[in-house]
């Protein structure tokens, strides 16, 4: 499975170093304001199609297993 690393670039030359999909544009936060939205990931995924479903859903995963394993059981 792709790593947060390889599907997220931050380059300083590219939108002020702003997080993107790598070999994109896009940046990363426009996911994250699509779902706050409550837009489905197929809407994103229409209106951004040089992002693949594998890089938004790794990105997903990731995100997932950073906030678990940052968690602290009561």
């Amino acid at each position: 499975m792709p790593t947060t690393a390889s599907v997220v670039r931050s380059d300083p030359k590219l939108l002020g170093g702003t997080p993107v999909f790598a070999g994109t544009r896009v940046p990363v936060k426009a996911l994250w304001d699509y779902l706050e939205a409550g837009d489905p990931l197929d809407r994103f995924l229409e209106h951004f199609p040089t992002v693949t479903r594998e890089q938004a859903v790794t990105l997903l995963e990731q995100a997932c297993e950073k906030v678990l394993a940052d968690a602290h059981p009561a």
